[in-house]
């Protein structure tokens, strides 16, 4: 059985994505990754519409069994804190509308499952990354292999689970 999973590394300028398969007893293959990206000096609800819309598209073209997505953690800007959360809203609404399953997992969750440590680096999550899914380099930019790693960690916790 192949499971495809659609991971999403949340941002409101730039948010990562990357699509990964695995079939039971092999490891993880690359299908696409990359970024969307949102005008900065647009209104808020525009850059979320994109953003909608942008998962939507990746949701039809690739027909996730499930999509993960980081969870929300607090930073000390207060203001870019509710930024990821409108743009973790919006993905689980794309996610919901789609009939997509969604897995959450916490930043500190996945550098320690994908690199086995909670505190790597974002270097040492794309070098992971490239090793796991076998590429020549590690995906590119960093947001890409962090989501990347996130539909890693979705496939890694799958495998141990009985």
């Amino acid at each position: 059985m192949t499971v495809r999973v659609l991971g999403i590394d949340p941002g409101t300028a730039v948010m990562g994505y990357g699509v990964v398969e695995a079939a039971r007893g092999r490891p993880g293959r690359l299908v696409e990754c990359g970024v969307l990206r949102t005008d900065a000096r647009a209104a808020a609800g525009v850059r979320l519409a994109g953003i909608y819309d942008g998962v939507e598209q990746l949701i039809a073209r690739h027909g996730p069994a499930v999509v993960a997505v980081e969870t929300s953690f607090y930073r000390k800007n207060v203001r870019t804190t509710v930024q990821l959360g409108q743009v973790r809203g919006v993905v689980l609404l794309a996610a919901a509308k789609a009939r997509v399953e969604v897995a959450e997992f916490p930043p500190a969750s996945v550098k320690k499952c994908v690199v086995g440590e909670g505190r790597a680096t974002k270097d040492q999550v794309g070098y992971m990354v490239q090793r796991l899914l076998r590429l020549k380099g590690p995906p590119q930019p960093n947001d890409a292999a962090d989501a990347c790693a996130i539909a890693l960690t979705y496939l890694m916790t799958l495998r141990a689970t009985p």
